[in-house]
Order: structure tokens, then C-alpha cells, then sequence
């Protein structure tokens, strides 16, 4: 089969688009034939050798979705490993059934980023009717697909994007308001009347922490969920007194996951949004699966919106 390899940690140029061996089913894990593949953030910290995934040399990432090559059953994953390739040997407890009514490539796109945006609107900072958050990198996967569930459960959205065109895709999403990144938190303040937000969910990292931090209501929280810009820069705790007595979590999707009922209980609440068509899911790039390193690319220069797949 063919898959997507990396022999050393660095930049895109070290994925190399290879024949490789068939993997081998054990300890009663199955055997999966991928019709979509995930490209995630995750992916790009996996191959520069920070604390995620493989170690080189490996096959690179973790989401899809295909059918049992058994039985021919449609399932997805967050959490497989090696899953840039044409097939995959998986722990059946990490698949979790695609309902009728979801396509395949959808149910690729919509899972991880999906769980990732359910758990931050339900339980890193329950939204409630009527509360102002902001959402940054809101043309994002996560950033369209959480500004949808906070309205949803009566929120109002601040998002911020890079570009007029992300801006768009926000607005349609459902965002209030739509922000560029420059003084950011300046603008919150002027639109909630001058409290702040009540919750600040961030995937950006490096370059918006700080100054999120100015704007949250008291009591309020930033929600640190990845870091496509690098992470923070270390900061005194009592920092969060001066601003409010504010929290700070850094969660995780696999915490949200860590059992197979919880990844299924998870994942059904967000394919039944799907079904229902209250989640739209954009799926904004297909790259064939020999073209990953343009997709790596396009991801780290911010090139793309909503969800980038891979086609085998």
C-alpha cells in the first residue's frame, strides 16, 4: 500500500509519499480501508518532534474515516495512528460507527474538530442563553463548527479571522460580530458594553493569549485549546487576579475521550447534529494523499478554512 512517511523530524520536505508494507491486524485490532484522512495541527507538531504521536520514522497522523475491510461497516477515528495511508490496523474501541445520512469524507471532517468544538461549548465554558464569547481563527475547523454550537445553546459569537474572506465564512456561520486580530480585545470590550467576554476560546496561542486575557468578564475563562502560532509565552499566575480572578484551562480532546463510551456518547451527539443539519460541515480542501506535503503547507501558512482532507 502506499502512505505517507516521515524518517525525521522537520519541515514538510520530510514527508515522503512511499510504498509501504501492509499493516498487520494484532491484539484484536481490525483492519480499515481509509477513504479520507484528517489533516490536523496535531499532524504538524507530530512531524516537527513535539510531544505528539510517532516518533520517526512512522507513518503520520491519527483521524479518518473508511469501511471494515470484514465487513464493510462505515466508522471514524480521532485516534489511530499512522493513519496517512490507503489502509490501518485499528483498535475497534477508537472507531466509532458513521450514522445513515453522513457521508464519509463529512464524517472525517467533522469528527475530531466536532468533539473538539462540542466539549469546549458544553464543558470547557458551559455557554449560556445570551453570553458573548470569542471565537478566534473563527474560519477555522474548530472555529466554525464551535460558532455554530454556541448559537445553538443562545450564545453570542465575537470571531476574529485574518482575512476578509475568512470573515465571510464566519458571518455565515452565524458569528455577531467579526474581528481582525489587531487590538482584538479592545473591540470585545467596546461590544459587550465594556464588561468582556465570558469566555475566550483560543487555538491561535503565541500571538493572542495576552491580550485575550484583557478581554474577559470577571470570573471568566480562556480556554487554550491548541497553538498554531506557537505557544504562549509563560506568565504570572497572579496576572489572572489583576484581570478578574479569571481561569485558565488547557484542555484536551483525548481527556474529553479517554473511554470508548465517552469517544461514542461524544461522537453520536455530533453526527446527530450533523443528521439534523444544525452543524454544517465545510469541508474547505481536498489534497490526493501524495500531495501531504502541500497540505502541511497550506495548513502552517493559514491558507486554508474549515477542514482539509486527504484522499487516498
Amino acid at each position: 500500500m502506499h502512505a505517507v512517511v516521515f524518517e525525521r523530524n522537520g519541515g514538510p520536505e520530510v514527508l515522503d509519499f512511499k510504498e509501504t508494507p501492509e499493516p498487520s491486524p494484532r491484539d484484536g485490532q481490525v483492519l480499515v480501508d481509509i477513504a479520507a484522512i484528517g489533516v490536523n495541527f496535531r499532524d504538524v507538531y507530530e512531524r516537527e518532534g513535539a510531544d505528539y504521536g510517532s516518533k520517526p520514522p512512522a507513518i503520520l497522523g491519527v483521524e479518518g474515516a473508511g469501511m471494515l475491510a470484514e465487513s464493510g461497516e462505515r466508522v471514524a477515528w480521532i485516534d489511530v495512528p499512522h493513519s496517512y495511508a490507503e489502509r490501518v490496523a485499528a483498535d475497534p474501541r477508537k472507531l466509532v460507527p458513521i450514522p445513515e445520512g453522513v457521508a464519509t469524507d463529512v464524517a472525517a471532517a467533522a469528527l475530531l474538530q466536532g468533539l473538539t468544538a462540542h466539549y469546549l461549548a458544553h464543558d470547557s465554558y458551559p455557554i449560556q442563553k445570551g453570553d458573548w464569547v470569542l471565537v478566534h481563527a473563527g474560519a477555522g475547523g474548530v472555529g466554525l463548527l464551535l460558532t455554530q454550537i454556541a448559537k445553538l445553546l443562545g450564545g453570542r459569537v465575537i470571531a476574529t479571522t485574518s482575512s476578509e474572506e475568512k470573515a465571510l465564512l464566519a458571518r455565515d456561520a452565524g458569528a455577531d460580530e467579526v474581528l481582525s486580530y489587531e487590538g482584538f480585545a479592545e473591540r470585545a470590550r467596546e461590544i459587550t458594553g465594556g464588561e468582556g467576554v465570558a469566555a475566550v476560546y483560543d487555538g491561535v496561542g503565541k500571538t493572542t493569549f495576552a491580550e485575550g486575557l484583557l478581554a474577559i468578564r470577571p470570573f471568566g475563562r480562556m480556554i487554550l485549546y491548541g497553538a498554531a502560532s506557537g505557544q504562549p509565552e509563560p506568565f504570572r499566575l497572579q496576572l489572572l487576579a489583576k484581570h478578574g480572578s479569571l481561569y485558565v484551562q488547557r484542555p484536551t480532546v483525548q481527556t474529553y475521550t479517554r473511554t470508548a463510551d465517552l469517544l461514542r456518547d461524544r461522537a453520536r451527539k455530533v453526527f446527530e447534529l450533523v443528521q439534523q443539519g444544525k452543524l454544517k460541515i465545510r469541508i474547505g480542501a481536498r489534497y490526493p494523499l501524495r500531495e501531504a506535503r502541500q497540505a502541511h503547507i497550506d495548513v502552517q501558512a493559514r491558507r486554508t478554512s474549515g477542514k482539509t482532507l486527504l484522499v487516498p
